[in-house]
């Protein structure tokens, strides 16, 4: 059976040839020629490009609301407004899809926003626990190594936003200095929003949050939690026999009373973790995507994860 990345590799080159067959003609690029064309990968870089970006600009989103972004395959027309975009903004080894059809189209006009910051190994931020090694190899799971959940640390995501301002201001120089004054307006938000946390989490009764899978690394690293991970670094793994138990005993031991899930994946696992340790299950939202109709954006989000971080760590 071909592995799930020779699989979007597959997908990937027939959505190439598909547009080659259609002649690239998708009039993506005139819609509308007074914008800059933006094609973003997944829902936090459109809320930076967005913010940033303003009414100079045409963003498009490649992951929809509601859809899981890992595994994301491109159709012809994604692959073409990938070819006609001014500027692509995306995170390199996040999305196998995305990755491939930018190698091959994408030239110049990307940015890969994990050279803007450091980005965390798997061990980092609490990732790191007894058994968890074992699991990584039992799993298979794709994702080991960097983390890319970078945008759960919204001072990183202050310095994306910067460097976003920068990319747009050199394919757009007429509004450079729009975009540089947009971004600086968004860090002092996301600014805000770093101090409404370190403040709301400086005094917990306990610093263990248990997720079903293991993407606060960088919360966790911001704000001295400590994250277990019920999977790793992708929501498709499936944990261990030997995981689950090691989870339910550290969940016990730090008297955990909630068991994290998130929106975009099952809340099976997480749910039968709680019912054995005695805890309630809730929302941790890693904002991969938001979900369809949703009024909210990246700073709501976070906010509503702080309230439910502050309730499961009794803090005060």
């Amino acid at each position: 059976m071909p592995s799930r990345t020779t699989s979007r590799r597959a997908l990937a080159a027939a959505a190439l040839v598909a547009l080659a067959g259609a002649g690239g003609c998708t009039g993506a690029a005139d819609a509308d020629p007074d914008r800059v064309s933006v094609v973003t990968a997944f829902y936090p870089l459109q809320f930076v490009t967005e913010r940033v970006g303003g009414d100079a600009v045409r963003v498009t989103s490649l992951a929809k609301p509601g859809a899981e972004p890992h595994d994301l395959e491109l159709n012809p027309q994604q692959v073409a407004q990938i070819t006609d975009a001014k500027v692509i903004v995306y995170l390199k080894g996040f999305q196998p899809a995305v990755d491939e059809a930018v190698a091959q189209e994408g030239g110049d006009r990307t940015f890969d926003v994990s050279t803007a910051t450091p980005l965390l190994t798997a061990s980092a931020g609490g990732h790191d626990h007894e058994g968890e090694a074992g699991h990584a190899e039992e799993s298979g799971d794709e994702h080991a190594g960097p983390d890319p959940h970078v945008w759960l640390d919204p001072t990183r995501l202050a310095t994306i936003a910067d460097k976003v301002a920068e990319r747009l201001g050199a394919a757009d120089p007429a509004h450079a200095a729009d975009y540089t004054a947009r971004a600086k307006a968004l860090r002092t938000e996301l600014e805000t929003l770093d101090r409404e946390y370190a403040q709301s989490l400086k005094n917990c009764q306990r610093r263990e949050i248990v997720t079903s899978h293991s993407a606060f690394g960088y919360l966790a690293e911001r704000y001295q939690l400590e994250q277990i991970g019920i999977t790793g670094l992708s929501p498709e793994d499936e944990p261990s026999a030997q995981r689950l138990a090691d989870v339910v005993t550290e969940a016990r031991q730090h008297q955990a009373t909630t068991i994290f899930f998130e929106t975009l994946a099952s809340p099976k696992v997480a749910e039968t973790i709680a019912r054995e340790v005695g805890a309630k299950s809730a929302v941790l939202d890693p904002i991969e995507g938001l979900q369809p109709g949703t009024t909210g954006d990246y700073l709501s989000v976070m906010r509503t994860n702080l309230t439910a971080l502050t309730s499961a760590l009794g803090c005060s």
